[in-house]
């Protein structure tokens, strides 16, 4: 199998991070897009096999009322507000898409994250609106990853990712995940941010690793530097494992 290492941002400068790990998460994309200018920019100062992932835009998936909302350059209008998240079919959703989009391809990233946030619950509009959103949005060569929060049951969330192609984003110390070929694991610290992960943490991260063909393992906590690096030579010491850690 092939472990893919990194983490949610960058958490030093981008130059060092890759000369240590092969993937990151980038997370400016869901506060503020950068231009795809700057993007490019990142993406040509990076190796030529470094993967980029990324998290789309909060105004897909999260509404007006959300604190990171505070900072967008431009506060939204009324009717903008109106318009934003829950995978809404409006024109600030399917322009937040192309921005996100022209972001991804300027980056050249392998895969788009959507966060969801807690109150976005499993109702009948929700629902709906996920489905138009996904079974109307071009996956180019993207793989598209759902984290929701809140009152998901399991069941649900791996019928609709079956349903629409989509990649279970879990942590997996909260959430078991589920078999398949593919895991993506954002790892937000057991029982909160300021969490440093142990070996006997990572010795049961390698367990919820077997079986899948590819991963993806990124740290988002207070120490993924340090923890990322950590759990990269953790596997690869583990002489027993047919592992490729990238």
């Amino acid at each position: 199998m092939v472990i893919k290492v990194g983490c949610c941002g960058f958490p030093i400068k981008r130059r060092e991070y890759a000369a240590h790990l092969r993937v990151v998460e980038v997370q400016q994309t869901f506060y503020q897009p950068p231009q795809p200018a700057t993007a490019l920019r990142w993406r040509q100062e990076m190796p030529q096999e470094f993967e980029f992932c990324l998290k789309a835009w909060q105004l897909i998936t999260h509404n007006a009322r959300s604190p990171t909302y505070r900072r967008l350059r431009r506060p939204l209008s009324r009717d903008e507000q109106e318009q934003a998240g829950s995978f809404r079919n409006t024109p600030l959703v399917r322009q937040a898409w192309e921005a996100t989009r022209k972001i991804a391809l300027a980056l050249r990233a392998s895969l788009i994250v959507f966060q969801c946030p807690a109150s976005f619950a499993p109702t009948p509009e929700n629902l709906a609106n996920l489905r138009n959103f996904f079974g109307t949005t071009a996956k180019e060569d993207f793989l598209f990853a759902w984290e929701p929060r809140g009152d998901w049951p399991r069941s649900l969330v791996t019928d609709l990712c079956q349903e629409l192609g989509l990649i279970p984003a879990v942590d997996p110390f909260a959430t078991l995940p589920d078999p398949g070929h593919l895991a993506y694991f954002r790892l937000h610290g057991k029982g909160g941010y300021r969490y440093s992960y142990r070996d006997a943490d990572f010795a049961e991260l390698a367990e919820f690793l077997a079986g899948y063909q590819e991963a993806y393992v990124l740290f988002n906590n207070l120490t993924m530097w340090n923890d990322a690096r950590r759990f990269a030579a953790f596997i690869r010491g583990d002489s027993a494992a047919k592992i490729i850690v990238a």
